[in-house]
């Protein structure tokens, strides 16, 4: 570990313990609610997240993990509750609103720019963080800044040696990194990540799991997986969704001996993993 990396990673307890000490959370959902209908996907979920924790969401198929990240960013409007983002309310907004005020994630299905190169797809994620907004009369190869941050980028995501590759030609394992570096790209400091590990091998799935501690150094992370070595590798805490409610919310080793937890769903994916081979 480089002096940099222990320094930026002592910096983000530091911001976890003062969110702890104080009022406001970087993201916090007070008695969230979703129906479809008649029918009730999430159940009165309540949620604090300090600034600068990773949080993993687990629970079983069907439980209402992607149905949670598309009311936290957006796609979803609640039923009923409040999403808040670093103490503001962000229910009604609309996806990139949220998206500028500080929150960004990725997807289940890899959500690239298939027919631009990994610098060009890097380069488009930076330009509004950077002030750029529409324009007809700007070129965007003058860009200095974000040519520089895209560059970055691609050193941080380890593709810098596929620049100028199209991103439909990249392997599964590094379009999926791309989309990393497009999520972290401006500059967000809330980053969800749904299933990022979702059809790799265990190989590509240890080295992506360094590949997001080391991006998200410095910011708090809420990650959707299923894979639990990913979720005890990575996760400070873990929040465990069965039928639209929170069952528990604590740090791995005390969700790992939740009795309640092992009924409902840990036991039997570890046990099935394990048979698995993972």
């Amino acid at each position: 570990m480089t002096a940099a990396t222990s320094e930026a990673m002592n910096d983000r307890a530091a911001a976890g313990v003062g969110a702890q000490a104080g009022s406001v959370f970087a993201l916090e959902l007070r008695d969230l609610r979703k129906s479809f209908g008649k029918t009730e996907i999430i159940r009165g979920v309540n949620l604090a997240v300090n600034a600068g924790e990773r949080v993993a969401i687990i629970g079983p198929n069907g439980a209402g993990k992607s149905t949670l990240f598309n009311l936290i960013s957006g796609r979803f409007a609640p039923t009923s509750g409040d999403v808040l983002l670093g103490g503001q309310r962000i229910n009604g907004k609309k996806p990139f609103e949220i998206n500028r005020m500080g929150l960004s994630r990725s997807f289940q299905i890899t959500n690239i720019f298939p027919k631009l190169s990994v610098f060009e797809n890097l380069r488009c994620s930076v330009l509004w963080s950077l002030g750029y907004k529409y324009t007809l009369f700007r070129f965007l190869a003058d860009l200095d800044d974000a040519n520089q941050r895209a560059e970055q980028l691609m050193e941080m995501i380890r593709l810098d040696k596929k620049r100028d590759v199209l991103a439909m030609n990249l392997t599964y394992a590094e379009q999926r990194a791309l989309e990393i570096g497009i999520t972290i790209g401006g500059g967000a400091g809330v980053i969800l990540l749904d299933e990022p590990t979702a059809g790799m091998s265990k190989s590509e799935t240890s080295r992506f799991i360094e590949l997001i501690r080391e991006v998200t150094v410095g910011k708090t992370l809420l990650t959707v997986e299923h894979d639990m070595g990913v979720v005890f590798g990575l996760a400070d805490k873990i929040a465990v969704v069965v039928y639209g409610e929170v069952l528990a919310f604590d740090t791995p080793e005390a969700v790992r001996a939740n009795p309640r937890v092992q009924e409902a769903y840990l036991g039997s994916v570890l046990a099935d993993q394990q048979a698995a081979g993972h």
